[in-house]
């Protein structure tokens, strides 16, 4: 499998994360006044539709190590799910509410998926 052409999913989770980032940075630095939520919105229905397009191509795939993706992305995704859980304990104790919450709930899903993925790809990648 190493020498095969393999589609753009590191780059595409990436992206991802540049998204997911921004638009929680964006989102923070306005807190607690009132924030418009148009810009992190649209960064987090970008980013999603990128997970959905990174499902589908590593599912195209031919021959693939799901058995070395699913190893490294299960553990990656406990871990982030982890740091993604503590981050939104934080918010919530913080006083952060309605779509302002759902908005950061949303990006903190995204990250913690995206890494798993990420991270399981570039492993499987490699494998013999």
């Amino acid at each position: 499998m190493k020498n095969n052409k393999f589609p753009p999913v590191s780059e595409i989770s990436v992206a991802i994360l540049v998204l997911v980032i921004a638009g929680g940075v964006y989102l923070a630095s306005h807190l607690p006044s009132h924030v418009s939520l148009v810009p992190t919105t649209i960064l987090v229905i970008l980013a999603a539709l990128l997970v959905i397009l990174n499902v589908i191509l590593i599912s195209r795939i031919p021959n693939f190590a799901w058995d070395k993706f699913l190893l490294v992305a299960k553990w990656t995704l406990l871990a982030y799910g982890v740091i993604a859980g503590t981050l939104e304990y934080i918010f919530i104790k913080d006083g952060t509410r309605g779509s302002v919450l759902l908005l950061m709930t949303s990006a903190l899903v995204l990250f913690a998926v995206n890494l798993p993925i990420h991270f399981g790809f570039t492993v499987a990648r490699y494998a013999e």
